[in-house]
C-alpha cells in the first residue's frame, strides 16, 4: 500500500499543470504595436501572460528606479538603460541591443520627399506653426531630434517653435490629427500611422544610433528570461523587420 501511495504521488507530480506567471514589460512607446503582435505569439506559445506598460523610455525608467514591478525594460536608447544599470537595478547580463530605428520627418499633408541637410528651410516649412517633437529633454525621440537639428545647424531657427510631448507617438498624433503640420519621429512610426506622411530621413550620422537595448530587472520573473530571449528569435524578429525595424548587433 506504501508503494501504491509512493507511485500515485509521482505520478500527481507529473500531472501538475506548471502556473501561468505574469510578465510585466516597461517598453519604449515607439514599440506598440510589433512588440503586442510578438506577445500574442508568445502567449499562445507558453501559456504566460505578458502585461505591457508603454511609455517614454525616460518616464519608464524613472518608474523603475522607484520600485515600479517592472520584470524587463526595453529602452529606446542605451542611456536609460545605462542609468538602470549604474543603480543595480537591471541584470547585466541579461541586456540584449535588439532593434535599430532611422530618425524621419513627417507631415499632416501629404507631399514629395524632402532632402533633410543644412540647406532645408524647416523654420520657412513651418510658417509660423509648430513642429512636434517628443519631449527634447528626457525621450529619446526627442533627444535624437534635438542632436540632428543642431548638428544641422537648424535648431536655433525652430527651437521656439516646438510642441513637445510626453512621447515619440504622442508626437506622431499631433502630426496625424492635423494639430501641427510637421513632426519627427521614427521611421516605425510613419509606417504605423497612414495619416502622418513619411517625407524624409536625417543622415544617420547628424545624430548618435538608434539603438533598442532589452534587459530584464534584478527582480525579475523567471519567465521574464524566457521572454526577453523569445525576442531575439526569427519568429519575432520578422514581425519587426515587417514594422520597419531593423535588426541591431547583441553585443
Amino acid at each position: 500500500m506504501t508503494r501504491f501511495l509512493a507511485c500515485l504521488l509521482i505520478v500527481a507530480s507529473f500531472a501538475a499543470p506548471v502556473r501561468a506567471e505574469r510578465v510585466l514589460v516597461f517598453a519604449a512607446a515607439s514599440l506598440a504595436g510589433p512588440l503586442d503582435e510578438v506577445t500574442e505569439l508568445w502567449e499562445a506559445e507558453t501559456g504566460h501572460e505578458v502585461v505591457i506598460s508603454y511609455a517614454g523610455s525616460s518616464a519608464l525608467a524613472r518608474q523603475i528606479e522607484a520600485g515600479a514591478p517592472a520584470d524587463i525594460f526595453l529602452s529606446a536608447n542605451p542611456g536609460w538603460m545605462d542609468d538602470l544599470a549604474g543603480k543595480g537595478l537591471i541584470e547585466t547580463s541579461s541586456r540584449r541591443n535588439i532593434w535599430t530605428n532611422r530618425l524621419a520627418l513627417v507631415s499632416f499633408r501629404p507631399g514629395a520627399g524632402i532632402g533633410i541637410d543644412a540647406d532645408m528651410d524647416l523654420e520657412g516649412m513651418l510658417d509660423g506653426r509648430r513642429l512636434a517633437v517628443a519631449l527634447t529633454d528626457a525621450v529619446p525621440a526627442g533627444l535624437y531630434a534635438k542632436a540632428a537639428l543642431t548638428q544641422l545647424g537648424l535648431w536655433l531657427s525652430v527651437k521656439d517653435q516646438l510642441a513637445e510631448a510626453d512621447n515619440v507617438r504622442a508626437a506622431l498624433a499631433l502630426v496625424a490629427t492635423g494639430a501641427v503640420p510637421y513632426g519627427i519621429v521614427y521611421r516605425t512610426d510613419a509606417h504605423a500611422e497612414p495619416r502622418a506622411h513619411l517625407r524624409g530621413l536625417f543622415p544617420k550620422d547628424s545624430h548618435p544610433p538608434i539603438v533598442y537595448p532589452g534587459a530584464a530587472t534584478l527582480d525579475a520573473q523567471s519567465e521574464a528570461h524566457a521572454f526577453l530571449g523569445f525576442l531575439m528569435t526569427e519568429a519575432a524578429q520578422a514581425v519587426f523587420d515587417e514594422a520597419g525595424f531593423q535588426r541591431a548587433d547583441p553585443e
